[in-house]
Order: C-alpha cells, then structure tokens, then sequence
C-alpha cells in the first residue's frame, strides 16, 4: 500500500505578486489549467496500489487546499494543519504518525504541491521503480536527471548501484557554474527533487535516531491534535516546541539507507519567474505573454497581464507582473531576488505581502474594490448555501446592495430575504449574518463605515467553519 503525502506548506514569495502567503503558488494554475495542487494530486493516476493523500498544510490554507480537491474530484484521506512552519522533516514526520495510526506500514510517497512534472508517465516509471527500494528499507529520493548546469538546485552524487537506483554518495548544496558544469559532464549528478519514498517506519526509526528531539515534539503535537470537520488540528503548544529542519538535513544526509532512483519527468521546482519562463512554450521573440499584452520589438520577456492591458516596447529580458494592486517589474536575471520586496512589504506592514485585493474564504469570497478614509467598498460573493459567520462589528457600520441571487440577512432579533436591487443596514455593534439560501452564487456590493474598518474588528458568535 502506497500513501501520497502532499506538503502543501510553502509560500512561493519569490513568485510575488501572483504568490502570496494567504493563496500561495501551489493554489494558483501557474503552469496549466489546473492548480499545482491538483495536477499533483491527478499526476498519481494509474499508480498501482496508491490510495488517498495525506495533506498537510498550513491552517490558513486547509479550506483552499480541500475545496480545490473536490474540484477535480479527489479527496484526501486527512488533511493535518500546521499551527506553525517546521520545514519538511516534522511535516513528514506528522504525516507517518497518521499513517501507522490506521494499524498499517504503508510506503510513503512524499510530493511537494507545488512542483511542474510535464510527463506525468515518466513520474509513475520512476516511482514504480523505486518501490522495490523503498520496500527493502531504503529511503529513497528521486534524483531529476540534469538537463543543463542549473545553479539553483541542490545535487545528489550516486554512488554504487542497487537495485533500480544507487546508493547516496553526498548531497550537495547549490554550486557556481563551473561546478556545476564539472557535474553535468561527470553523469555522476542529478538535481535534488526533494521527493521521496520511504516505509513510515522506517522514516521514523531514522528520525528517532539521528534527531530524537523532533520525533519527540512530533509525537506530543500528534497526540494532542483534534478533529475538526475534515481536518486535523495538530497541538500548537507542542508543535511550537519541534525544532524546524528539513529533511534533507534532518534524516537524508545522516543515514546510511538512502537510494537515489533517477526521474526523467519534464521537472521544475517553479522556483522563480525565469523558471516558469523557461517551462512554457514562448512566441517567436521568446516571450511568454499571458493576459491582454501588447508586446512591440521586445524579446525574452515574461508578461503576466491582469484585468487590463499591458504594454511593452523596445525591452528585453524583463519580468513584468500585473495583479490587481501590485505592479512588479524586475530584469529577469534577478528575479530570485524577488522575496526581498516581499521581506521589504512586511517590514512595512503592508498587506500586499499577505492578501490579494480578492480574498479567498470558506464560503467564498470578497473584493476589495475601494477605499479611503472612514470608508470601504467590497464586492461579496457566497456560494449556494453558504454562510458567514454570526459577528458584530465594534467599529463599523454596513450598508449591504444585493446585485445577484438571494440573501438571507439576520439582524439583531429580525431575519430577513433580499432579492436583487434590494439593500439593508447594519449598525454598528449589530449582530448579523449573512447566507445564501439559492442555488446560483450571491452577489453584493457591502459599503463600510466607520472608525476602524480591520479585518480584526469581527467579533464571531458562531461558525460553522470553526474560526474564531
């Protein structure tokens, strides 16, 4: 029995301003029509014996993560919430813990959510090659065969052959270009994927002796975790105490059971806006331009377009990214340079590093259209039979405007239907709910007023989806 454990735990702040850390790159459909979630959750088609995923993500993203599931038809068998980021090596660590709970020893397929693997064939071979490894008490990483002296991966260095794979001789850090190019020619090198194949136990037996202290904290978070709707809550307080590692660092460079199985795949960690550059099919000039963009004499560009139209002229090499309310323009050389305006943006406080102007919740989501002093105009959308929460508000008043579909409005002790072109008010310290009880999506424009219009002046009475 095989269980996938997707790690859903990245912020992708290198792909700023498309990837934030509310609605990361691996919920965004950065290299196809789908998410990078769910081609990763689709690429496991047609593996023999491979059941339902374990996710683990952070508790900000569990509602994003299950809903774009469902949208192609899959679910997980338990999504496990990280109260805090710990690097990979607990989060695996969590997920093997669930995994030997239901009584079994199941291999597990460890898969980060936000990579690009074109030849989802060539995936399945190389895990179905590694399986015997894998059951022989290997830990197993799959080594991507390099295809150019690429400076922005780690490497793994092979050593004697075994079974479908080799021994690990060393894992490298990322090196200059001229080593680089010494391992290109040496085929003794592949790129790290930072995917792998392990029994559970065996992943924690190494865990146990080569870092105690983290299986320890692992197993108290574990045993402390509760169940809350579709999710698993795991302890804050003893998972606040795990030290944060990777699993690179943490099992892989200590043991003496690593194997490397070479993945011949199309793959990419996505790690930057050159490196989608150099995934997608590219015009004559070599640019790669996705929205209403208007390019003249320019080459080697990347244009990603939002609702308007972007023009270039006369440049090249450059990275231009439009959202909403962000502009980011960077020479593609330097564009893994990029989370620094984004270290910038929280030295600031300045929510650009966090949220999108549309904001993605349980129920639907909101748009914040305008602002200004005292005021503040959104556009609120809640899907067929949804809710928000019961609140009040100790700072601000709401007018709500129904353009779409059909409200039901609680306010204080009256409930009450509005239908389109309807409105009511909310006043300040009021409490209030509102649902959608049809079957089409509701529309309203909500206009606030007041002192203080935070997201943090909502008082929850109630919620369905247990947020405070």
């Amino acid at each position: 029995m095989m269980i996938p454990v997707i790690l859903c735990g990245g912020t992708g702040s290198r792909l700023w301003p498309l990837s934030r850390e509310a609605y990361p790159k691996q919920f965004l459909p950065l290299a196809g029509s789908q998410t990078m979630l769910q081609a990763t959750a689709l690429r496991l088609d047609g593996l023999a014996g491979v059941q339902a995923p374990i996710l683990v993500c952070n508790e900000n993203h569990r509602f994003a993560a299950a809903e774009q599931l469902q949208e192609v038809d899959r679910a997980a068998q338990s999504i496990l919430l990280e109260p805090c980021a710990r690097n990979t090596a607990p989060a695996i660590a969590l997920a093997a813990l669930a995994a030997v709970e239901q009584g079994d020893d199941p291999m597990l397929l460890v898969l980060p959510a936000d990579h690009v693997v074109a030849d989802d064939e060539g995936f399945r071979k190389a895990v179905t090659a590694a399986t015997a490894l894998a059951e022989s008490g290997h830990l197993v990483t799959f080594g991507i065969v390099p295809t150019s002296p690429e400076t922005g991966y780690g490497y793994i260095r092979s050593g004697d052959a075994v079974a479908e794979g080799w021994k690990v001789a060393e894992f490298v850090e990322k090196p200059d270009l001229a080593t680089a190019e010494k391992y290109l020619a040496s085929g003794e090198y592949n790129w790290n994927s930072g995917m792998f194949l392990f029994r559970a136990s065996r992943y924690l037996e190494e865990l146990a002796q080569h870092h105690p202290d983290m299986l320890e904290a692992c197993r108290a978070a574990f045993a402390g975790a509760q169940r809350d709707l579709d999710f698993t809550r795991i302890d804050a307080e003893a998972f606040s105490r795990c030290p944060s590692d990777s699993v690179d660092y943490a099992v892989m460079e200590k043991t003496e059971s690593a194997a490397v199985v070479p993945m011949q795949a199309g793959w990419s960690d996505v790690g930057s806006w050159s490196a989608l550059w150099e995934l997608a099919e590219r015009d004559e000039n070599e640019n790669l331009l996705r929205g209403d963009v208007l390019a003249e004499d320019a080459s080697g560009c990347l244009v990603h377009g939002g609702d308007r139209l972007v023009g270039i002229l006369g440049v090249k090499d450059l990275v231009v990214v439009d959202t909403d309310d962000a502009l980011m323009v960077a020479d593609k050389s330097r564009v893994q340079e990029v989370k620094t305006l984004v270290q910038r943006l929280k030295q600031s406080n300045r929510s650009e590093a966090e949220n999108h102007r549309k904001v993605f919740r349980p129920w639907g989501y909101y748009d914040s259209i305008d602002a200004g002093p005292r005021f503040q105009v959104k556009r609120i959308v809640v899907k067929p039979g949804c809710q928000l929460s019961l609140q009040m508000h100790h700072h601000r008043a709401e007018h709500w405007i129904v353009v779409r579909g059909t409200a039901k409005v609680t306010r204080g002790e009256d409930q009450i239907l509005l239908t389109e072109n309807e409105s009511t008010f909310i006043p300040l310290g009021v409490v209030h709910r509102l649902e959608n009880p049809g079957t089409i999506p509701l529309e309203l424009i909500e206009v606030q007023s007041g002192s203080y219009l935070g997201e943090d002046d909502i008082v929850r009475i109630e919620d369905q989806y247990g947020r405070n």
